[in-house]
């Protein structure tokens, strides 16, 4: 004996009832994490942050990996050579930027001078204008006894013997779960695809795999050539200009020039300050700003977009949005990580696919749209 048409309907009813009802729950509950989240990670930074720094290192590392592998090296081998490689490069690069920058710390204080007396032309500029608003707006009463005391940093050796200890063993655990990671890749990959439970989803699986690391590396590469380019170039110039320590402003350059928008600014900040500590003349203090803003125009509006624009396409609000977040999470390494972050999250809800929230809330249907399947059945 076959339902009725009103038994049918009814049980139709409860049916999206309940995967509604399960909807909202699952709803609620990723709200619930997803609000949480930020405040988690933010308190467990000493943990969250080097692995998460170490993930994203790993995965640029893993084409190097596997192109060893390729040509015959054992993984442990592989993983051991690229994780190697990349100290050498990032010791390199923090060498030509710290041990350059110790020197100009030393020289802060007997530069001081130096800076005002480049900075007198403007200063006097300013005080006649103040003078001539003192005098117009005699009600005002502006003190001019208060005296604003620069205190110069304590000395380097105090600063590195209290954060070193911690850094260090950050550094150390991300190294470990680096090379983990990689000397576990090939072995990791084949048994996360092998173990779906259909051609499909092994099909799915090895495509988002592959995408998330192929958009990661690709950027964080690419991104990292045209930086170190970047600083290469400014660095001469800057030489060519007579600049104290070209390489330690070209490595800054290099590394700041990673967090967009904010970074290319500090790096011009930057550089005006170093300007006024080498030049007397303050027209010739602009010069370096002046110079590291046009050769990154030429870089931000031509050379970037020919290399990654194809490639690797993200929203400008999508970047300033994860750029504010992680900077507010992690400080300056929480913004160098931004964008390779921004691009596996990315890459993976684009594989993956989104939950349709607009349509669980204006619609009928349901976040998996059953209501829509089953009026086209009915149809």
């Amino acid at each position: 004996m076959s339902a009725t048409p009103d038994h049918r309907d009814t049980h139709h009813t409860l049916e999206v009832k309940r995967v509604r009802l399960l909807a909202a729950i699952a709803l609620f509950a990723g709200l619930g994490f997803i609000v949480a989240l930020p405040f988690a990670l933010r308190a467990g930074a000493e943990f969250f942050l080097p692995v998460t720094a170490a993930l994203v290192i790993a995965i640029a590392l893993v084409p190097l990996l596997e192109w060893l592998e390729r040509h015959r090296f054992p993984s442990w081998l592989a993983s051991l050579t690229s994780l190697i490689l990349f100290i050498a490069f990032a010791s390199f690069v923090i060498a030509s930027i710290v041990l350059p920058a110790i020197d100009w710390f030393a020289l802060v204080p007997e530069r001081i001078e130096r800076v005002t007396t480049t900075l007198a032309p403007f200063i006097d500029f300013y005080t006649a204008i103040e003078d001539f608003l003192d005098s117009t707006l005699g009600r005002f009463d502006m003190s001019a006894n208060d005296t604003v005391q620069v205190e110069t940093p304590n000395s380097l050796l105090d600063l590195l013997t209290s954060s070193a200890p911690r850094v260090l063993i950050q550094i150390f655990f991300a190294t470990l779960l680096i090379f983990f990671f990689l000397a576990g890749w090939t072995a990791m990959r084949e048994r996360t695809i092998t173990s779906r439970g259909s051609f499909e989803g092994a099909l799915t699986t090895a495509r988002v795999i592959g995408e998330v690391v192929d958009s990661t590396s690709t950027y964080i590469a690419t991104i990292t050539f045209v930086n170190l380019s970047l600083g290469a170039v400014t660095a001469v110039v800057l030489w060519a200009l007579g600049m104290d320590s070209p390489i330690m402003w070209g490595g800054i350059v290099a590394v700041l020039n990673f967090i967009p928008y904010l970074g290319p600014i500090a790096a011009s900040l930057l550089l005006g300050l170093g300007g006024l500590m080498t030049f007397v003349d303050p027209w010739a203090a602009l010069l370096p700003p002046l110079v590291f803003v046009g050769l990154h125009t030429v870089e931000a509006n031509l050379i970037t977009p020919m290399l990654v624009g194809k490639r690797v396409h993200i929203s400008p609000l999508l970047i300033l949005l994860s750029l504010s977040f992680w900077a507010w999470i992690w400080g300056t390494t929480g913004a160098l990580l931004a964008i390779p972050l921004l691009i596996i999250i990315k890459t993976v809800f684009a594989a993956a696919g989104t939950p349709d929230i607009a349509g669980f809330l204006f619609e009928d249907g349901t976040l998996t749209h059953i209501g829509e399947d089953d009026e086209k059945g009915d149809g």
